[in-house]
């Protein structure tokens, strides 16, 4: 069985990493599977970009910034730039040999230039054999990768609080009825990778009748595992003494991830009593204006980090990982924190409380408040059975994230699609 995974890019984004380990998991069963990218970054040999040599980054970045550029003069601020994708601008995959000779052609996250809607289109219309794994909801929506509190896509986009001009006949309407052209009578077989998003994606009116199921990504247990937490802390400078509260995103200031949370928290725990001796912050992502001094306790800022290796021995060496999304699916972090062993104190959305059991793996906060989160961080310092909630976080990894397990699901659907 030959199989294409096609993601826009190889690294960057939570999207692409579940791309590669999915890739690793299959190979792994025996599969023959290749990944297709517009922007190869990294340099293992099954990975393929769509253009080769010199101009390559150059046929990316065009790509790219026409899309961002024809998007600026519509979006509402700054803040929802990356939110929305029109997908005007793309490439026709369909007749490049890796899709030509494979017996599955897998779709990821295709935006950012890579696949355009008219791309799309000739895509369906020319293949029967595809997949596509739903990492946000951009396929069933006008262009929004996460609604918020928007439902319109429940019946027709139109109104879209992303952009400057919001009318009945927007850009937002424009691209719906597109999608609705091509989507509501194609076979496309959908995944999400939470149950979450499949129910979303059956609530939508351009999938309700698609066949949606739910299988989770995969992750290396051997390569996040738990290590010992006190040699890991002296090699990176962290006291050992401390409880140390990890949070970490791709990109620490994206909105969705909810930073000013943890910091109205913090402050709230420090007026409860809670001092510097006690707990230590550790950070790691992009971060272009992080200021340490907005937290009230000793932070170590890692930045940015590159290596699966360096990044296992950070999630393992934390006492608690704390991700205070407003919006997400099946966060990476969370289930690379858990692998790890270390339990997740979460805000109930997306897909995490199916990662996340209360009192068990983690923590639940409910209310999306800082009073709520501050509360929960206190109850984990305090908790008599804190100390069991990293073991069977690990255990849930094992059970529910395993390379094989999501492999032959995956290979149950392909062998399915060629039946």
């Amino acid at each position: 069985m030959k199989v294409v995974l096609v993601n826009t890019t190889d690294s960057g984004g939570g999207a692409a990493i579940a791309c590669k380990r999915l890739m690793e998991a299959l190979a792994l069963e025996g599969v023959d599977v290749k990944m297709l990218v517009m922007t190869k970054r990294g340099r293992l040999k099954n990975v393929h970009a769509f253009k080769d040599g010199k101009s390559a980054k150059y046929f990316s970045l065009f790509r790219f910034l026409y899309e961002r550029l024809s998007f600026i003069v519509r979006e509402k601020d700054k803040s929802v730039r990356f939110a929305f994708s029109p997908a005007n601008i793309g490439v026709d995959i369909s007749a490049h040999p890796l899709v030509k000779e494979a017996d599955i052609v897998h779709l990821h996250w295709v935006n950012g230039g890579f696949i355009s809607l008219g791309s799309l289109k000739r895509l369906l219309e020319k293949k029967n054999n595809l997949i596509w794994t739903l990492h946000d909801m951009w396929l069933f929506t006008g262009g929004c990768h996460y609604s918020g509190e928007c439902r319109k896509f429940e019946e027709s986009c139109h109104h879209c609080p992303f952009l400057n001009s919001p009318a009945e006949n927007d850009l937002s309407n424009s691209i719906w009825l597109r999608k609705a052209g091509f989507l509501k009578n194609s076979s496309l077989n959908i995944v999400t990778c939470s149950e979450w998003l499949a129910k979303t994606a059956k609530q939508s009116s351009l999938l309700r009748q698609s066949n949606v199921r739910a299988i989770p990504n995969p992750i290396s247990l051997t390569q996040f595992k738990p290590v010992d937490k006190i040699s890991i802390r002296k090699k990176l400078n962290i006291p050992i003494n401390k409880f140390v509260l990890l949070f970490g995103a791709a990109n620490i200031q994206d909105k969705r991830k909810g930073f000013v949370f943890l910091v109205d928290a913090l402050n709230k725990l420090k007026k409860m009593g809670i001092d510097d001796n006690q707990m230590c912050v550790v950070v790691f992502g992009k971060a272009k204006n992080f200021k340490s001094d907005l937290l009230p306790f000793s932070v170590v800022n890692l930045g940015q980090i590159t290596s699966l290796d360096e990044m296992a021995n950070v999630y393992a060496m934390a006492d608690m990982f704390v991700l205070p999304s407003l919006e997400d699916n099946l966060p990476n972090t969370v289930m690379e924190s858990m692998a790890c062993g270390t339990p997740v104190i979460a805000f109930n959305i997306g897909g995490i409380p199916e990662m996340v059991s209360h009192e068990s793996t983690g923590l639940i906060v409910d209310e999306i408040s800082s009073d709520a989160l501050a509360e929960s961080i206190n109850c984990a310092l305090n908790h008599p059975r804190f100390s069991e909630w990293g073991k069977m976080a690990r255990l849930k990894t094992e059970t529910m994230f395993n390379q094989k397990t999501v492999a032959l699901q995956y290979m149950n659907i392909y062998n399915s699609i060629l039946k």
